[in-house]
């Protein structure tokens, strides 16, 4: 499918924040939205995002409904999730794609939002991007600046250069793999297994990060996805943030002893430690656009999102 690039911001548009999963942490959200006035942006909040619904930011359809309107609002330009948690997946088979469609515009979030994103994706081209968001990230006040400096890509056209500069790389399979950025959330990537948004990684570069999972959930995640054939057809494999993966049992595998195993398996050009996902700093990236991965010179090379 041709991709299809979101306008950039500019000073004095509006943006849209919506909560597509689970209710955010208010007084976080507040401070957030105070970011993104100090960027010289105009915020729209949407009408879910101060409710509660069990686990939900409101009930499926009220979430499902301040998605549309966000995407039919003329006047946004953007629009940010306040924060994950679980629900996104709930409203996929909701949406109406063709809205989207009509209707381009900036879309960014991170972990549960990952289902979202592939979503957009395989049925409309759209490039979204894959960012700390409002209520968990960047209204707390420890967030590191590189965490805020991401939204910066919104407004200027410039290719992101991934290096060492910005955290330790490792090889674990060397060689160059190019192709459209994909992925997000490990757990959310294998829940659309099986389903109408089943993620597609031929000739790709796979993108994976992770929380709060043990090495064997991870193991057994990653060797679905290996026997989904998923991990081979991607072109080129990349390992992000995996936040508090460790054992909670005596007798247990590594988090770097399951990766491996896989990615060995895989046999395709791997690196290890990027510092994107459920961490601090967290670095943004454009999903969908092309990119570059070169591990002789531990460098990831992905060109802009936006037009």
């Amino acid at each position: 499918m041709k991709i299809v690039k979101p306008n950039r911001l500019q000073k004095g548009d509006t943006v849209g924040v919506i909560a597509p999963a689970s209710p955010p942490n208010l007084e976080n959200l507040e401070r957030g939205i105070e970011y993104l006035q100090g960027l010289g942006l105009k915020v729209k909040k949407g009408r879910s995002v101060n409710e509660t619904y069990g686990y939900l930011a409101g009930t499926d359809q009220e979430r499902l409904d301040d998605l549309h309107e966000m995407f039919l609002d003329k006047e946004v330009k953007a629009i940010i999730c306040a924060c994950g948690g679980y629900g996104a997946g709930r409203i996929a088979l909701g949406i109406d794609y063709e809205i989207i469609k009509k209707n381009p515009k900036i879309f960014w979030g991170y972990s549960d939002i990952t289902f979202l994103h592939t979503a957009f994706r395989q049925e409309t081209g759209l490039i979204t991007f894959h960012g700390p968001m409002l209520g968990s990230d960047i209204g707390k006040e420890n967030t590191h600046a590189l965490s805020r400096d991401g939204f910066l890509q919104l407004f200027h056209p410039e290719a992101l250069s991934y290096t060492e500069q910005l955290s330790p790389l490792e090889v674990v399979v060397a060689g160059t793999a190019s192709g459209s950025l994909i992925g997000g959330n490990l757990s959310l990537l294998v829940s659309t297994l099986g389903t109408k948004f089943e993620i597609d990684t031929k000739g790709k570069l796979l993108f994976i990060e992770d929380i709060n999972e043990e090495p064997r959930s991870v193991d057994r995640m990653l060797n679905q996805l290996y026997m989904a054939g998923k991990l081979d057809e991607a072109s080129g494999i990349l390992v992000g943030d995996f936040c508090d993966c460790t054992s909670k049992r005596e007798l247990s595998l590594t988090l770097d002893e399951v990766i491996n195993h896989y990615l060995e398996r895989a046999n395709k050009p791997a690196l290890k430690g990027f510092q994107i996902g459920h961490c601090n700093p967290h670095i943004s990236i454009p999903l969908g656009v092309n990119a570059t991965m070169n591990t002789m010179e531990k460098t990831l090379i992905v060109e802009s999102g936006i037009l």
